[in-house]
């Protein structure tokens, strides 16, 4: 948030100088309007300044006699005639049973006795058309300036823990345009919370598990058979170096991935590893450490890059040992004795193979559940 904030201050001082030299303020800063801007004594909110008005044209209404609910205030549809508009008069107008345009006159007369507007002006059939005064808003803003870098923003009176999951990105793959965009977005709504007060977690979510693994695990093999990890009988220590760079790695993936669609068994032999790896595999495990150390340490690089930092640096494989108590949590709760677990989609099977939890694997489960809805109807 520093980084956002200071911008706003250098923007604040910009509007400051160009008032100075306008003569709209001088150099000390009058206290103009400060007991209607902001804080009775002790008081450490700012109000926000669309309140500030309401809270004027509400009681300008109740000085005329009208009831308080119709002072409310908007920004204007039509910034081209005002900056704030109150229709309050229309809706008063069946209830006193006076045009709404005599109720907007009033009103209008009413607020010509404060210095919070250039114009208040009625105009027919009975809107209030707003313009703030130069002097009141350049009081406002130097109010935020002194506001010991926090320009108004006040701090959440019931601080919250939030978890923000805005990354996304897969392990042996580049980031793309689409990971950058939520990246930026997640992080500027982490910075906000904390800025505000609130405990905020952000989770990179790495997609680390599933078939991309198997086939990562299948094309090394093939192109580097004679490493320990595709030995079943090594027991032994597994390097603690790589077998490949990230470079390597981002290459080996998308070969893998064209070969898998054009080869069958190439996709058999990968899903096999798949299966392997989501079982316990040693060497395949050893593996999958390898590549999330090499992927993670460019993806951090990356973010770091982009001022984005994680607090956690979770990924699906992490969900993968809570899968079964889940499943059976759920089972016990729905009552239902003989729950079936389906899996469907394009990675169904695959997944059906190696969660043992899952009992059928059903290809066209949502068409025919879109076909029960459709014959219910």
């Amino acid at each position: 948030m520093e980084s956002i904030f200071i911008k706003q201050g250098i923007v604040i001082r910009v509007l400051l100088e160009k008032w100075r030299n306008y003569g709209i303020i001088d150099e000390k800063m009058p206290d103009l309007g400060r007991n209607d801007l902001q804080r009775n004594a002790g008081e450490k909110k700012m109000k926000k300044i669309l309140d500030l008005i309401t809270a004027e044209i509400t009681q300008a209404f109740v000085d005329c006699g009208y009831d308080a609910k119709y002072g409310k205030v908007t920004l204007s549809n039509r910034p081209d005639l005002c900056e704030y508009q109150c229709n309050g008069a229309m809706a008063a107008a069946k209830e006193y049973k006076k045009a709404p345009f005599m109720i907007a006159d009033e009103v209008a007369a009413k607020l010509a006795e404060t210095s919070m507007f250039s114009m208040a002006e009625s105009v027919k059939p009975g809107f209030l058309n707003l313009k703030l005064d130069e002097t009141f808003l350049a009081s406002y803003v130097a109010d935020m300036q002194a506001d010991e870098g926090r320009f108004g923003c006040e701090k959440a009176e019931n601080p919250k823990t939030i978890m923000i999951d805005y990354g996304g990105p897969n392990v042996a793959k580049p980031l793309h345009v689409g990971h950058l965009r939520s990246a930026i977005i997640g992080e500027s709504i982490k910075r906000i919370g904390k800025f505000v007060g609130h405990k905020v977690i952000g989770d990179v979510h790495l997609g680390d598990w599933g078939l991309q693994m198997g086939l990562i695990i299948t094309e090394l093999k093939l192109r580097q058979p004679e490493l320990v990890y595709f030995d079943e009988n090594f027991e032994g220590e597994y390097p603690k170096e790589a077998p490949f760079t990230i470079s390597e790695l981002e290459e080996i993936y998308p070969t893998a991935s064209k070969k898998s669609k054009e080869d069958e068994a190439y996709k058999e032999a990968a899903m096999q590893a798949t299966y392997e790896l989501q079982h316990g595999r040693r060497g395949y495990q050893a593996l999958l450490k390898h590549i999330l150390n090499v992927s993670v340490t460019d993806l951090k690089r990356n973010y770091a890059n982009l001022k984005v930092d994680f607090d956690l640096w979770k990924g699906e494989s992490d969900a993968q040992p809570y899968i079964p108590d889940m499943v059976q949590k759920m089972k016990e709760e729905t009552g239902f004795d003989n729950m079936k677990v389906i899996a469907t989609g394009g990675l169904g099977n695959m997944i059906a193979q190696t969660v043992d939890e899952i009992d059928y694997y059903d290809p066209t489960l949502t068409l025919k559940g879109l076909q029960i809805i459709y014959e219910k109807q």
